[in-house]
């Protein structure tokens, strides 16, 4: 027959509906007899009627919890959800509304068993009641676990948990953002155990609550603050200023504690983040959706801060330790590239590219004697070409006149004088010599007749 409550409803509205007989309800005994006094005989309307069921079963069921499985399930586009309660003998309709359902920490389906709190209403449009629901709990399993699977499946069939996604972490980090509680423990572990193994790594830290219902979107808005910070610093070129690496968690607590980091918005928030995340949440034995997103997941907040802050001991560990690396690294290529030098010595084709070799050489040297006597010939002919020319310009030159003791003579302004009429008396004139130069005075002037 099913569970009380749900055939007390069947019984009232269909004995309301069909016998007009009144329902002993302890409330609304007075609204119910004048309803359906047979003195009266006043006909009242469809919506009358119904208007009234709704008065009645609001006031008499303002919370009622109701067990049972979920059918028909409807997420609407307004963000309401529709579903039928439902058990093997009755069923009955429910609606949530969207600034409830954001509430709830999980998603109803189709077959899943719960436990709905609501009032009973009535939907006029089709006189049929139904219960409007302000909480919902799974039966069998905890809302919270339900809400981490789903959430959890949902992200990773979309791939934002994808192994190709997660990035390596820096080295040796200069500069570690942190976001967490300003008033927790994790912050505290954080700090002492970086300033114990390190004095290279600047913190850069936005706070944010860690637990509550404003916790989730609190995180994810620290961490778009420092990836801000980030890409500010990386456009203007302040290496410096850099982050390398975002330390996100708390220390431990209840799955309710810890739920701030199992939102999809802090998910998101993480993948989205330019810098590699790590994420520390709790304990060891705590997984939240925070440490599927992140690119490496550390088990405690300390633990994260130790990846970070590497001591100057290890530093020097890890050099030396590469060092050694790249030298027996270089020793391997140097034994392999003379192995294979010999190998190649001993080949035919070796031997082969030998005698090339040798054939070219003698060709060139071949080559470079013919060229030797040629280029001898030809500077032989150029000297007695040379010797030639410079005889004949000897011959040509104006000193060599003056060697034959002729003497070249210049008016005032260097130009020669071929006309003893170009000069007057008084003139001067200037007379070269082989050696040296007469400087003169026109006294007489003779005409070529009376020479």
């Amino acid at each position: 027959m099913g569970p009380p409550l749900v055939r007390q409803l069947t019984r009232l509205t269909a004995g309301a509906a069909t016998e007009c007989r009144p329902y002993n309800i302890a409330m609304n005994q007075p609204l119910f007899a004048a309803l359906f006094d047979e003195t009266e005989r006043k006909p009242l309307t469809v919506s009358q009627l119904t208007n009234s069921i709704r008065i009645a079963l609001e006031s008499r069921f303002v919370s009622v919890w109701v067990e049972g499985e979920i059918s028909n399930f409807k997420d609407h586009s307004s963000g309401h959800w529709y579903f039928t309660l439902k058990d093997e003998n009755a069923q009955l309709r429910a609606k949530c509304f969207r600034s409830t359902n954001t509430r709830i920490r999980f998603r109803p389906a189709n077959g899943l068993k719960v436990r709905a709190r609501g009032k009973l209403s009535v939907y006029a449009p089709r006189g049929e009641y139904e219960l409007v629901v302000d909480a919902l709990d799974p039966v069998g399993a905890g809302a919270l676990r339900i809400a981490f699977e789903q959430l959890r499946d949902r992200l990773q069939k979309e791939g934002l948990f994808a192994k190709e996604l997660k990035r390596p972490l820096p080295l040796f980090p200069r500069r570690v953002g942190i976001v967490t509680s300003p008033t927790g423990a994790a912050i505290r572990d954080i700090l002492n155990v970086i300033s114990r193994r390190t004095r290279t790594v600047h913190v850069l830290f936005s706070p944010a609550r860690v637990q509550g219902d404003s916790a989730g979107p609190e995180i994810a808005r620290a961490i778009q603050f420092i990836n801000q910070y980030h890409e500010r610093a990386l456009r203007e070129g302040r290496e410096a200023d850099l982050v390398d690496v975002l330390i996100v968690g708390r220390g431990g607590g209840s799955t309710e504690d810890l739920w701030a980091f199992n939102q999809e918005e802090v998910a998101r928030a993480i993948r989205k983040s330019a810098i590699p995340v790590i994420s520390a949440v709790g304990h060891e034995t705590d997984f939240t959706i925070a440490d599927f997103a992140a690119d490496f997941r550390a088990p405690t907040p300390s633990a994260a801060a130790e990846i970070v802050a590497a001591r100057e001991d290890q530093i020097c560990s890890a050099l030396d330790h590469l060092g050694r690396q790249l030298v027996r690294l270089t020793r391997y290529q140097i034994v392999h590239l003379r192995a294979r030098v010999q190998e190649q010595a001993l080949s035919q084709a070796f031997d082969e590219v030998k005698s090339r070799l040798t054939s070219a050489r003698m060709r060139l040297d071949a080559a470079s004697a013919a060229c030797g006597g040629a280029m001898d010939a030809k500077l032989q002919e150029g000297r007695e070409r040379l010797g030639l020319a410079a005889a004949s310009l000897d011959a040509l030159s104006p000193l060599g006149v003056l060697q034959r003791g002729y003497a070249i003579a210049q008016d005032a302004s260097g130009k020669p004088l071929r006309d003893a009429a170009s000069v007057t008396a008084g003139d001067a004139v200037s007379v070269r010599l082989a050696k040296g130069r007469l400087n003169t005075r026109v006294e007489t002037i003779e005409s070529t007749e009376q020479l």
